[in-house]
């Protein structure tokens, strides 16, 4: 994990959800049911506003580009970071230590070594709230007070997997519980051990269907892409 999700919540749904105080979102995104690493996607973070954390929500690219990064390529590679590392990692660690975030998710896809794909997603179909760090990388090539010139990304943290989705792929994302959202996303709090164990392993909480071969392909998208088969 994880290399495709599925993202339908409205940006109403989220801010309901997560407690979202500001709405920093230029354009609506559509549901995906296909969503592919570059791809923007909705991400809840909380930034200091007249000394005040404020909840914010935003749309971020999938794939993080790291502040000392020439361009924005070296994002494809930066779709997961594992926890084990992420707080050592040069493009994570300055991350890791205030820039936390949460990326809205019904579920998510795993593939099997015979390419055969999984849905995985809570039994009651609620939202999951995906472990992610972000950061803001800066285009040389653009005027400062262009609005294009700061690019928000993220990365999603992943663990070892275990139960249900163990069966299907060996690394799996990791979870923010409800009752921890403030303090993973504080972005003041930041002892490592502390913040790890806010967070679980996302197969630990939900089921797997085996799904069509059509989500194999970034072009297909639609609801019968999380539509059980056999």
């Amino acid at each position: 994990m994880c290399g495709r999700y599925v993202s339908r919540l409205a940006p109403e749904q989220i801010v309901e959800e997560f407690g979202v105080q500001r709405v920093a979102v230029s354009e609506v995104l559509e549901p995906d049911f296909n969503v592919a690493p570059t791809k923007q996607v909705y991400a809840v973070l909380d930034r200091m506003h007249d000394d005040h954390p404020e909840r914010q929500l935003r749309a971020v690219r999938w794939g993080l580009v790291p502040s000392w990064a020439k361009d924005v390529n070296i994002g494809r590679k930066l779709i997961n970071a594992r926890l084990e590392s992420a707080d050592e990692k040069p493009a994570y660690r300055k991350a890791w230590e205030k820039r936390r975030a949460i990326l809205p998710a019904d579920g998510f896809y795993e593939w099997t070594p015979e390419k055969v794909p999984f849905y995985l997603h809570l039994p009651d179909d609620g939202v999951l709230a995906l472990a992610a760090l972000y950061e803001l990388w800066r285009d040389p090539a653009l005027p400062k007070d262009d609005p294009d010139a700061w690019l928000w990304s993220a990365v999603v943290l992943t663990t070892v997997a275990t139960d249900e989705g163990g069966k299907v792929h060996d690394r799996a994302p990791l979870i923010v519980p409800a009752e921890a959202y403030d303090a993973w996303l504080s972005p003041t709090g930041h002892d490592t051990e502390e913040l790890r164990g806010l967070l679980v392993p996302a197969t630990s909480l939900v089921v797997a269907d085996e799904v069509s071969r059509e989500v194999n392909n970034v072009r297909n998208n639609g609801p019968s892409l999380i539509t059980r088969v056999g």
